[in-house]
């Protein structure tokens, strides 16, 4: 397996600096911290971490309105805390990979404060303006209820500036030479500082074109061609994880026939799948969507997630299915989010089921791809309703029963801590879990090990048996003349199923994690029963250890 495609069996954790760790008890996660948490980060098994921005920012969207890309905040630690930190995950066998945000600026950016306050400016060309105001500019908000308009006036600059997120994060017009030469010397920069690839923020809008003529964006695919030249040129085994929220047809664009544009997108379109599948309690729009998505370049991959930072965006789906996932898992209103979203973190929605919280993970386990955590996910984390928006899922790291959960010492932590209810830190907290054998965050360690022991999910062809209940979803990987099948029950009862297999080996199927093996029937058929909830992992063949067999074979 090539070390440029580490990421085809990689598992990603996704974590916020801001709401990690506090070294210095100023009640604001930092490098410093994050760096004495990589040891913890290692024995989950997790290979690969995402920062969320940590760059130097206003904050009025979470870092997200950057002001200067070539630095760390000072809340966060130095430069040099950075490069510390990179070294350490690179000793843990760690790979690094950090948000890439440059469809927009901070409005306080230097850039912008130039371009606005002289038309002749060399950077008034980096934004993109118009001396009137569009006759579209209330169309394609990403915000609705929030915001109002995607152009803005300013009246120092006596022009209309172009925003498709706050107004207070101006468009960079990235179809300038000059803008995507600078995206290009950002990256390097972040390279060099030891990142081995970037989280791309918004894609479709990045590459889209934009003006105040522009009602219909075109996306400039070639753009993504040229970074991906310009990241394998300065780091062979750097990958860019994409945001695109687009429909699998789409797909082929944003990898390259060729597989020379983005290595890793995420799969918006089976996460959407997966929650309509849950709430109905039917497994068939899932098993379609995976379909949907099994073709791809060689070289390319899809990441699976069940949360991410953001709202769970429900947006591709019918009204009326929409209207069904919000009836099981967001009921109330204070619970959605723009109109097509739940705010709400994954243990809630589940009521903290431990039975369904173990389906859901296994199923994120064995999805087509490379799993994606994001942190507190591995404790079953809650969220606080009473924040704002996206706020609510984003609070500090519960690490143990003391006071704000371990996150710091201070008393008045960047975000509250949940202290109260089935959720807050004297009961939902690592340490606890680290001393219970059965808990969910040990369960989850053995997940993740077991993953990573199974290269065919990663590398493999992915075959949606066809079952005769709708509430099975039955998933098997071919990769070098091995095989292995998963099980999942999407509904609260048992149900008995009867499985085939027309593989020479296909008489026995080896549990990964117990010792219930299954041997076929005089009839060839394997009968098993799932409970509730229930999922299984089975190797087809003789082998009683999750090891590829051509590797044992070729093994001296």
């Amino acid at each position: 397996m090539s070390n440029d495609l580490w990421y085809k069996n990689a598992v990603i954790y996704c974590l916020n600096v801001e709401t990690f760790m506090d070294s210095d008890g100023d009640g604001i996660g930092d490098f410093r911290g994050l760096l004495r948490r990589l040891d913890y980060l290692q024995g989950l098994g997790v290979t690969a971490v995402w920062l969320m921005p940590f760059q130097p920012s206003p904050r009025r969207d979470h870092g997200y309105d950057i002001s200067d890309y070539y630095a760390v905040d000072p809340r966060f630690g130095t430069l040099g805390d950075f490069a510390e930190f990179t070294h350490g995950a690179d000793q843990r066998g760690i790979r690094v990979i950090i948000d890439l945000v440059v469809n927009h600026t901070s409005d306080q950016h230097p850039w912008f404060q130039s371009a606005r306050s002289d038309p002749r400016s060399p950077y008034r060309d980096w934004y993109v303006w118009s001396d009137r105001k569009p006759p579209h500019a209330h169309k394609g908000m990403i915000f609705p209820g929030v915001q109002d308009s995607t152009w803005t006036r300013d009246e120092v600059a006596g022009a209309w500036y172009h925003h498709r997120f706050f107004q207070f994060q101006p468009d960079l017009n990235t179809a300038n030479p000059e803008v995507q030469a600078e995206i290009l010397k950002i990256m390097g920069f972040w390279i060099q500082l030891g990142v081995h690839g970037f989280r791309m923020d918004a894609v479709p809008f990045l590459i889209g074109t934009k003006g105040p003529d522009v009602e219909h964006p075109e996306p400039q695919y070639g753009m993504l061609r040229e970074f991906r030249r310009f990241l394998q040129w300065r780091r062979g085994e750097s990958v860019f994880l994409a945001e695109a929220n687009i429909t699998p047809d789409q797909a082929v664009h944003y990898f390259g026939k060729a597989d020379d544009r983005l290595q890793m997108l995420f799969d918006f379109h089976v996460n959407q799948a997966l929650f309509l599948a849950l709430a109905t309690e039917d497994a068939r729009p899932l098993g379609r969507a995976i379909r949907d998505t099994a073709r791809k370049p060689a070289r390319s991959q899809w990441a699976h997630f069940l949360r991410n930072h953001d709202e769970l965006d429900l947006a591709r789906l019918s009204p009326e299915d929409r209207g069904r996932v919000f009836a099981a898992f967001a009921p109330e209103p204070d619970m959605q989010l723009y109109e097509r979203g739940i705010r709400r973190r994954l243990a809630p929605m589940l009521n903290g089921d431990r039975r369904r919280l173990e389906l859901v993970y296994s199923l994120l386990f064995t999805l087509p791809g490379t799993p994606v955590l994001r942190y507190g996910d591995e404790i079953g984390m809650g969220d606080d309703l009473s924040l704002p928006e996206r706020e609510c899922g984003r609070t500090p790291m519960q690490w143990s029963g003391e006071p704000q959960g371990g996150f710091t010492r201070s008393e008045r932590p960047v975000v509250p801590v949940i202290a109260e209810g089935p959720y807050g830190y004297p009961s939902v907290n690592v340490a606890r879990q680290h001393r219970e054998p059965d808990s969910f965050m040990n369960w989850l360690e053995r997940i993740i090990r077991m993953r990573k022991e199974i290269p065919e999910i990663g590398w493999g062809r992915v075959t949606v048996l066809r079952m005769r209940d709708p509430a099975i979803l039955a998933l098997r990987y071919d990769w070098l003349g091995n095989a292995v099948i998963v099980l999942h029950n999407l509904a609260g009862s048992p149900r008995e199923i009867a499985l085939r297999l027309d593989d020479p080996q296909g008489g026995r199927l080896v549990n990964l994690f117990t010792h219930d093996h299954s041997e076929a029937g005089p009839d060839g058929r394997h009968r098993l029963i799932l409970p509730g909830w229930g999922y299984r992992w089975y190797r087809i063949g003789g082998l009683d250890y999750p090891l590829a067999r051509r590797e044992v074979e070729e093994a001296p």
